[in-house]
């Protein structure tokens, strides 16, 4: 039976990927006590990554559903990082995003909100965060996204 955290993302009609392994020499996760960080989340999606610039070939609103990936994946290292049971989080504490964007693209924060509005949705008022929108003028491998969490858990 699915615990209510797992209940509420099947409610949403959403479907958790496998934690991503790391791409290099670094771990997923980190725990320092009730503190779980997590290595930056790439957006990729059932058929792949999901690349693109901001300002330039990609809209806002693909950015927003990049940085919804983004968070699944977040999710599914925090399942991950909390032994299969996502009832364990306390808070959602602090969410980083990069937007690979052109120079004068400034709508950062509306693309990191795909993360932000997520994190809310599945955690309620547990998944409110402090947060930093970034640009930049390329990630890894072309993708749209990445953001990193800091999560506490029990």
């Amino acid at each position: 039976m699915p615990n209510a955290i797992e209940a509420r993302i099947a409610e949403l009609g959403l479907t958790l990927p496998d934690a991503p392994a790391p791409a290099a020499n670094y771990v997923p996760f980190v725990q320092s006590g009730p503190l779980v960080f997590i290595s930056g989340q790439i957006s990729s999606g059932p058929d792949g990554l999901i690349c693109g610039t901001l300002g330039a070939d990609t809209s806002v609103e693909e950015g927003v559903n990049a940085a919804r990936a983004c968070g699944l994946a977040l999710i599914a290292q925090l399942r991950a990082a909390c032994g299969g049971d996502l009832t364990r989080v306390k808070r959602v504490v602090k969410l980083t995003g990069f937007v690979n964007c052109t120079a004068d693209f400034t709508d950062q924060p509306k693309v990191v909100n795909g993360c932000s509005d997520l994190m809310v949705s599945v955690f309620g008022e547990a998944g409110r965060h402090a947060r930093a929108a970034v640009g930049a003028p390329s990630l890894p491998l072309g993708v749209a996204v990445e953001i990193e969490g800091i999560f506490e858990i029990a």
